[in-house]
């Protein structure tokens, strides 16, 4: 007899599984001491300053203590949580000498195919704690496009590096920012010079292989004055019987007229923490387009923060998020308007299976000098079980009367009658089912590229499976 799988710790997550074998370079000791950090940032031959920032960050991260208001941190050890490893490789920008395993992951996972198709315009991968293939077509050097790995930045751009690093989010901001600042390893530069459209997106791929490990990449993006750019993340790990950590950094600039969009597709195990931090500082006319969709791990917080800084600066968040058996997925937005005429909006969308945890947790705050704005938040939930949770928690704190402000939030189930009058068309259940979340999913997917919409939709297919009927 075959048995059906139902429960989430028994589906088969496909090549997103791949377990290499554990090799490495070198590595740190399970844990968090100032000889580790010390050790970390000799590895990297680093200047003064970088090793005084960690070592201020670690500080930082021993006097902060876990946050009390959303799910429980109290299992995660950083002593038990390897900080560093340097993959069996070196950095290259030719596919074919990447080591055969690890490209082998990421050719399944299909890292390459869309630069071979020119649906990229740069590529980059990250293989546990560092970058091991990065390329960039020659048509955006040639307009002056920077598109590194973020250890080269540092020894190729130290200037713009110590100017930029740690401004957006600070290592105060809570106390993973801190422990990001004080082992960060790997990550992307991106810088954008005036007036150059990037209009093919940039990719980076973060892969963390080995079990019991943390990954900390840092991305720094800085977009000039009347020049656009689209940036696409994306994350996974196999499953293993261990605690890993993912508490990643991304600082965003963006210029005056100017326009990002930052697109993430996260799917990591059911064994991750992943507490990462992102936030955008934008400028007059300036637009940030955060495209987000969340799924895998064990407990995620991730809450993209646009500073509006700039008269008619904008941010728009758009989100999705799935948690299923025991899963607690705590996600949303945080905008600070910080200028007059400055303008917002959130679309937030999340479902919940077997018992999972979902909820929006968001910031809408409005300073006194930011007359004129506008801001607008919707948010979704699709319960598919009594025994799911959803909550929406925002929090909206306004300080002048000359603004414009909305909030909605729907929460409900499948509509049996919905499901019914598919049945009669010939569909069965479980699709019926499927089809209606794809359906519910669909705004978000439409946001994205067309294979990274694909990819999507196949992770809710695989959430999916053996957990409704």
């Amino acid at each position: 007899m075959v048995r059906k799988k139902t429960q989430v710790e028994d589906l088969d997550r496909g090549v997103y599984d791949i377990k290499n074998e554990f090799t490495y370079k070198s590595k740190t000791e399970k844990g968090l001491t100032e000889d580790i950090v010390r050790k970390i940032s000799q590895e990297k031959e680093e200047p003064k300053w970088m090793l005084d920032f960690r070592l201020n960050s670690l500080e930082t991260f021993n006097e902060l203590k876990n946050p009390v208001w959303g799910p429980d941190l109290t299992e995660v050890d950083i002593q038990k949580v390897t900080t560093y490893i340097r993959p069996d490789a070196e950095l290259t920008d030719d596919w074919n000498e990447v080591p055969d395993d690890i490209r082998d992951t990421f050719d399944r996972l299909g890292i390459p195919e869309a630069e071979k198709e020119m649906l990229l315009s740069g590529v980059g991968a990250q293989y546990d704690s560092e970058v091991v293939y990065h390329n960039i077509q020659k048509y955006l050097l040639d307009q002056g496009v920077i598109y590194t790995d973020f250890e080269s930045a540092l020894k190729e751009y130290p200037e713009i590096i110590k100017k930029y690093f740690g401004t957006a989010l600070k290592p105060s901001a809570h106390k993973y920012s801190a422990l990001h600042y004080a082992v960060w390893s790997g990550g992307s530069f991106v810088y954008v010079p005036k007036g150059v459209r990037v209009d093919v997106p940039l990719q980076s791929y973060f892969r963390l292989n080995a079990p019991g490990a943390g990954q900390f990449e840092h991305t720094l993006i800085i977009v000039e004055d009347d020049a656009y750019c689209h940036f696409i993340e994306g994350c996974s790990a196999p499953r293993y019987n261990a605690l890993n950590v993912h508490a990643g950094g991304v600082e965003l600039f963006i210029g005056e007229n100017s326009t990002l969009r930052y697109s993430t597709i996260e799917n990591w195990s059911r064994n991750m923490y992943n507490l990462n931090s992102k936030t955008a500082i934008v400028q007059k006319n300036g637009k940030i387009e955060w495209v987000s969709g969340s799924f895998g791990s064990r407990v995620s917080m991730l809450y993209p923060s646009s500073i509006l800084v700039g008269e008619y600066a904008t941010s728009e968040f758009t989100g999705i998020s799935f948690a299923g058996k025991g899963q607690n997925i705590d996600t949303g937005s945080q905008v600070v308007h910080a200028a007059p005429y400055t303008t917002s909006t959130v679309n937030s969308k999340s479902i919940s299976k077997d018992g999972g945890v979902a909820v929006y947790r968001g910031l809408v705050k409005i300073n006194e000098n930011a007359y004129g704005s506008k801001n607008s938040v919707s948010c979704e939930s699709l319960m598919m079980d009594p025994e799911s949770r959803s909550d929406t928690i925002p929090v909206i704190d306004i300080k002048n009367k000359n603004v414009d402000l909305g909030h909605e939030a729907k929460i409900g189930r499948i509509s049996n009658q919905v499901i019914f009058y598919l049945m009669t068309r010939g569909i069965s259940e479980e699709e019926a089912k499927a089809l209606v979340v794809r359906g519910f999913a669909e705004p978000i997917a439409k946001e994205l590229p067309m294979e990274y919409a694909v990819e999507m939709n196949n992770l809710i297919n695989l959430e999916l499976e053996g957990s409704i009927g």
